[in-house]
């Protein structure tokens, strides 16, 4: 069985745990908490970073984009009508580009700042950067989902998903982030209809049932997180 190093409110790992759950990939999650800065972690992965993949042979695959890959080669080729990564060189680019839209631009914009400030510094210790959230950099963050969103809702509004006629990494990175703001309640569904209609179909896949039961400690998620109908 492989073994993922996580973290809940990662989008990355999020990420990696869709295409896991896709794939019909058993795996064995460990819950890491980077600020602790275990040696075992360091040693795996020396830049202490999410996710990292312990594949076949105690490979460690470091990266979401990199295990993605790895999983595309390894399994994904086998799955023929379920592969989420497209055959055609200009879908898989379009594919390709949308991951890093929402694992690096949406990511850096948006998610990082908002799970830092709500969810890291509250299990972190004092001495290892806990500490009250920062107001500016949350407000900040709100400030640009609101672009980010209609630009989800341009997508889903114009295509069958959003990189093209199949489900493929596209939708699971978008969904990764999209469901940490969703969990924290981030989200006003009411304002984007056919975001959201995409948002509850891809919450209704198998894969994405373990990311549904996903709770943090003291921080409980809103209402209609585990909802598939919301």
């Amino acid at each position: 069985m492989l073994t993922l190093f996580h973290h809940p409110m990662s989008s990355g790992s999020r990420y990696t745990r869709l295409i896991l759950g896709e794939y019909d990939v058993e795996v064995e999650l460990i819950e890491e908490r980077l600020w602790h800065r275990r040696p075992e972690f360091i040693a795996l992965n020396p830049a202490c970073t999410l996710p990292v993949l312990l594949a076949e042979n105690d490979l460690p695959v470091i990266g979401a984009t990199i295990i993605a890959e790895y999983l595309d080669e390894t399994r994904g080729a086998l799955k023929r009508s379920r592969r989420l990564l497209p055959e055609s060189p200009a879908e898989r680019a379009e594919v390709r580009r949308l991951v890093e839209w929402f694992l690096v631009k949406f990511e850096n914009e948006v998610t990082r700042h908002l799970a830092r400030e709500r969810v890291f510094k509250l299990q972190m210790a004092a001495d290892m950067g806990g500490s009250s959230p920062d107001s500016t950099a949350i407000r900040a963050a709100r400030n640009n989902i609101r672009q980010h969103m209609k630009y989800v809702e341009w997508l889903a509004a114009t295509r069958d998903w959003l990189g093209g006629y199949h489900p493929s990494y596209a939708d699971m990175a978008a969904a990764a982030s999209i469901s940490i703001l969703d969990y924290l309640g981030e989200i006003d569904w009411n304002e984007w209809r056919a975001g959201r209609d995409w948002y509850s179909r891809i919450k209704s896949r198998p894969s994405f049932r373990p990311l549904l039961t996903d709770r943090i400690r003291g921080l409980a998620p809103v209402a209609h997180y585990g909802d598939l109908d919301f």
